[in-house]
């Protein structure tokens, strides 16, 4: 094997009984891209761990790519994120650990770091097989930004020039049921996580 892409999700939390960013992710887990092997792990949703669980992941795996996920509860397509920034906001949870708006990550830091995936095709790579896929400017303030603002960072303080980032999958249909949101079947967001990782390989 050439190297390691790391794929991490998040946990279930609040009506999540199962969280398609983590499960998508699990469907990949152990394939071989380009020679390239992927690895997957889980997140808490626990916000005072995210950094150092996060320094520890690239630490371990010394991958030659990182693909963060997490899920999207008013998406209805895939949605891959142009920018982390350096704003944590949260009205706290079961097991999201702190109740802080407005917070700085890292005092130290840049105010935002943009994604080193190639965005632009890996959307059109999902959209050509039939997948709605789009750049999404905003991962939000909460957990998913703030994985992806923390991987970012340590991979700038690291010196460690490889392709990162983060995409939002939808809800699946069995978090949909009942409310309007949008959800798309877990296989397919995990054909479009495929496509991403397909991609990001053979470009390695």
């Amino acid at each position: 094997m050439k190297g390691k892409i790391l794929l991490t999700g998040y946990e279930p939390f609040l009506d999540f009984k199962r969280n398609p960013s983590l499960e998508a992710c699990k469907l990949l887990d152990g394939m071989t891209y380009n020679d390239y092997e992927v690895v997957v792990e889980e997140l808490p949703m626990r916000y005072k761990e995210i950094r150092t669980i996060i320094r520890q992941l690239v630490d371990k795996h010394q991958p030659v790519a990182v693909i963060a996920t997490g899920v999207s509860s008013k998406a209805p397509d895939i949605c891959v994120e142009r920018v982390a920034i350096n704003v944590g906001s949260t009205d706290g949870g079961p097991n999201f650990g702190y109740d802080t708006l407005d917070q700085v990550l890292n005092t130290d830091g840049p105010a935002a770091y943009w994604s080193t995936l190639p965005i632009r095709d890996i959307v059109e790579a999902i959209k050509s097989k039939g997948i709605p896929a789009r750049i999404s400017n905003s991962a939000g303030t909460q957990g998913c930004n703030l994985v992806f603002y923390h991987l970012m960072d340590y991979l700038a303080e690291k010196e460690l020039d490889i392709p990162a980032g983060f995409i939002h999958v939808p809800r699946l249909p069995e978090n949909a049921v009942g409310i309007i949101n949008p959800s798309m079947s877990l296989l397919t967001s995990a054909r479009a996580l495929e496509e991403a990782v397909s991609l990001v390989a053979d470009r390695l």
